[in-house]
């Protein structure tokens, strides 16, 4: 019975269970699928479109930045926290490899 409810909670896990990932060089976005919980970013965006932005973190350059995300055509639209912002194709992304 056991065996049986572990593969029906595995049929109906969300189909983004994982964190994704992009790399470029020594840059990386890695995108969430919990709630942008970043006031600082969810302060540029209209209310009426916080619940559409996930949560999302990004090292570029060596700095760590907080951001939010959401998908927007065939990439993925990422607002970081000073306000740029950036399109990565969601071919780009990869599950993250959790060591």
């Amino acid at each position: 019975m056991k065996f049986a409810v572990l593969c029906a909670a595995l049929v109906v896990a969300p189909a983004f269970a994982n964190d994704l990932v992009a790399y470029n060089g020594g840059d990386s976005v890695h995108l969430s699928d919990s709630p942008c919980n970043s006031e600082q970013v969810l302060g540029y965006l209209p209310p009426q479109l916080h619940s559409d932005f996930k949560a999302a973190s990004a090292i570029l350059a060596g700095q760590p930045f907080a951001a939010c995300w959401r998908v927007l055509g065939g990439a993925a639209h990422v607002l970081y926290e000073d306000g740029d912002q950036g399109l990565i194709p969601l071919a780009d992304l990869k599950p993250e490899l959790n060591a």
